[in-house]
Formats: C-alpha cells, sequence, structure tokens
C-alpha cells in the first residue's frame, strides 16, 4: 500500500479494492497522475476514514487553491468535491462514473491554511444513476463552508434524450 496512505488513513474497511482505490487517489492527490488542476485543488488532502459509500478527509487549504484575497476558491472547492464524491461512488459500485448534474451552495469560505473536513457520503441509488452529497466543515467550529449534491452515472449509462433546456 502507499507510504503515505498508511500514515494518513486512521481507518478503513478491510477491503482491498478499496484499499486500492484509495492509493489510487492518493497517487492523484500526490501528481504522481492526473492533472495538474487536480493535484493543485487536492494538495495536501488526507483521508482519515474510508468505507463502502462514504469518504471523510481532511485539508489545509493551500494557497495554489485560494483567490487572490486568500478565500478558498470556489472552482477549487468544486474540483475536490467531485473528486471525493467520484471516490465514495466508487467506493460503492466498483463502477466509474460520469456526472450528470453537479451543485454546490457556498455558506461560508475557508482562508489559506485553515483546517477543513470534507465528507462524501451515498444517499441515494436509482439503477444506473446514483447520487452522492459532499460537505465542507471548519475542522475546529464544524461551520459549513459548502454543501455539494452530484447525480452520476454508473459506466455504461448514456443519457438518449437530448435537454429541452
Amino acid at each position: 500500500m502507499h507510504q503515505k496512505l498508511r500514515e494518513t488513513l486512521q481507518e478503513i474497511e478491510d477491503d482491498d479494492i478499496l484499499k486500492q482505490l484509495i492509493g489510487w487517489f492518493q497517487d492523484i492527490v500526490d501528481g504522481t497522475i492526473g492533472q495538474e488542476l487536480e493535484t493543485r485543488s487536492l494538495q495536501g488532502l488526507r483521508i482519515t476514514h474510508a468505507r463502502k459509500g462514504f469518504l471523510r478527509s481532511e485539508f489545509a487549504v493551500p494557497s495554489l487553491a485560494a483567490d487572490v484575497e486568500g478565500n478558498w476558491h470556489g472552482g477549487a472547492i468544486a474540483i475536490l468535491m467531485d473528486a471525493v464524491g467520484a471516490v465514495a461512488v466508487y467506493s460503492a459500485f466498483h463502477h466509474v462514473v460520469k456526472s450528470v448534474d453537479f451543485s454546490i451552495s457556498h455558506y461560508s469560505t475557508a482562508k489559506i491554511q485553515d483546517e477543513v473536513v470534507v465528507e462524501a457520503k451515498v444517499v441515494g441509488n436509482h439503477g444506473k444513476v446514483v447520487q452522492v452529497m459532499m460537505e465542507a466543515r471548519m475542522k475546529g467550529n464544524g461551520e459549513l463552508i459548502a454543501l455539494g449534491k452530484m447525480w452520476v452515472a454508473l459506466n455504461n449509462f448514456a443519457i438518449t434524450t437530448a435537454s429541452k433546456l
């Protein structure tokens, strides 16, 4: 298992697929694989609890994920929530997912080096469409920073009807 993962992960189910998934996710956080934008937005993320359908992580907001005023950037929040949400879904269903609906409500902000707890939990399963909720809170006082909701389609799902929007 990835050395950094062993050092940071406090609690994980005894599930080989879940351990491999978390190791893969840690490689994205470390910048070994994936895109630079993901690495910048997830820099320093530590997974503290993982089980099927649930992921808890802690994060100190890095300067690379902040705006010019030192606030955690909304785009960086979205990237992080999308990533932890997708990992939570994959941990439950062992399928690659595609986001079909993604929304975030922002309630407050975090500054550079503020400690944040980010959780993702699968809350609904409607066949090949799954819902996951993500929330980011200040570690010290539990103040809600952002709440996200994402509907994802499991791998072989295709939308055949065009939107009328």
